[in-house]
């Protein structure tokens, strides 16, 4: 989509987030105390991201993940901005912005998907 599309369909935080690499503030999101069970999903493209199953709580006032619910549905790209190097999370099927990964998880993964509020929606497990 064309960058005038992207901002049509976001919100403006969404699209500072997803489509300007932005990052939302820590502890003021909605979901970094998040416990319901379901998935996560991509909020541009509603792509399957993440499982509730695979979420916890690092601290850092954003959500983290251990692993993905498909290694297909993100991009992982070297981010070299601010001074660092770190590897950016990207949605595969519309390249948004999600955030960053960390291998400083405590989980058997060892690894941290910290993932802005912004670039997610929920939708929650029936049971």
């Amino acid at each position: 989509m064309s960058d005038d599309l992207w901002k049509d369909k976001l919100t403006p935080e969404r699209y500072a987030v997803m489509r300007q690499c932005g990052t939302e503030p820590p502890f003021q999101n909605e979901y970094w105390n998040h416990h319901e069970d379901g998935t996560y999903r991509c909020a541009a493209c509603d792509a399957t991201l993440f499982s509730s199953d695979a979420k916890f709580d690092s601290g850092t006032g954003w959500p983290s993940f251990s692993d993905v619910t498909s290694s297909d549905a993100i991009a992982l790209i070297v981010d070299s901005s601010h001074g660092m190097s770190r590897t950016e999370v990207r949605c595969k099927a519309c390249d948004g912005h999600l955030g960053h990964l960390f291998n400083d998880g405590p989980t058997l993964t060892g690894k941290r998907f910290c993932i802005n509020s912004a670039a997610l929606s929920f939708a929650k497990e029936d049971i």
